[in-house]
């Protein structure tokens, strides 16, 4: 029996699953981890692995016919997540999959299963809080000799959720281009016409704020403070359903 070995890959989705693709058809990983943050080991030789789009597409592929579409989604959702052992949460899962095939799904209490799907809830829980708790501001921008105005909202999530935004913000803004800014990852989702892409951002090339957008923003934290009654002020309950690690970028709590 070969010895296993720990692979390590460039951080992208597409090497991670080359990673897998290797497992599989050369040495047996260990584990799996990113090549920048990996220490080595005592127990176990490491080997670097480029990433390969073709093997990458057939372990994708693999994971969508003989486990399931959902269970792909699953994986994927974990690999964005910010756990420190997601790769190999997600490693762990594929590998029971390829055994269980479509009854993966229902093994809850395996702690495989449980792992991956803790880390998935996570990632869905945060993307789907910021869709409520994002707020968009408008930056005055030069187009020729004319101004105009494009939305720009920042995020410091705790995952990667910035590509989960992408569907939800492009349909509701498709006249009006956008940017969301992750600034935790230095990188952000540009919108217009109903398209988006997410690339890195120079924060440096942001324009200012409009002219109207500082009026707003006054006009909004006044009207958030007039709201308020003094007698039903509940911290705990806002806290909990707004997190004070969001407030930073939230208008109405400067």
């Amino acid at each position: 029996m070969k010895e296993k070995i720990n692979y390590l890959y460039d951080g992208s989705f597409e090497g991670f699953l080359t990673c897998v693709y290797y497992h599989y058809y050369e040495d047996r990983a260990a584990g799996i981890y990113p090549f920048e943050s990996y220490q080595d080991s005592i127990l176990f030789r490491s080997r670097q692995i480029q990433t390969d789009a073709e093997k990458a597409a057939k372990v994708y592929e693999a994971i969508e016919n003989k486990i399931s579409s959902y269970a792909l989604g699953r994986v994927y959702h974990v690999f964005l997540s910010s756990l420190p052992e997601k790769d190999n949460i997600a490693f762990r899962y594929i590998m029971m999959g390829f055994r269980k095939g479509g009854s993966l799904y229902s093994l809850h209490s395996d702690p495989v299963v449980f792992a991956a799907q803790q880390a998935e809830r996570k990632v869905s829980f945060e993307a789907h809080r910021l869709m409520g708790l994002l707020r968009f501001s408008a930056l005055q921008v030069e187009r020729g000799d004319t101004l105009s105005e494009m939305l720009y909202a920042k995020i410091e999530p705790d995952h990667d959720i910035l590509e989960l935004l992408g569907e939800h913000f492009s349909d509701r803004f498709k006249n009006e281009p956008f940017i969301i800014h992750d600034a935790r990852r230095e990188k952000a989702l540009f919108s217009q016409n109903g398209t988006w892409v997410i690339a890195p951002l120079d924060t440096k090339a942001l324009p200012d704020f409009s002219d109207e957008e500082l009026v707003y923003r006054g006009l909004w934290k006044k009207y958030f403070e007039s709201i308020a009654i003094e007698e039903r002020k509940n911290a705990k309950c806002q806290k909990r359903m707004m997190p004070t690690r969001y407030w930073n970028n939230l208008t109405e709590m400067h």
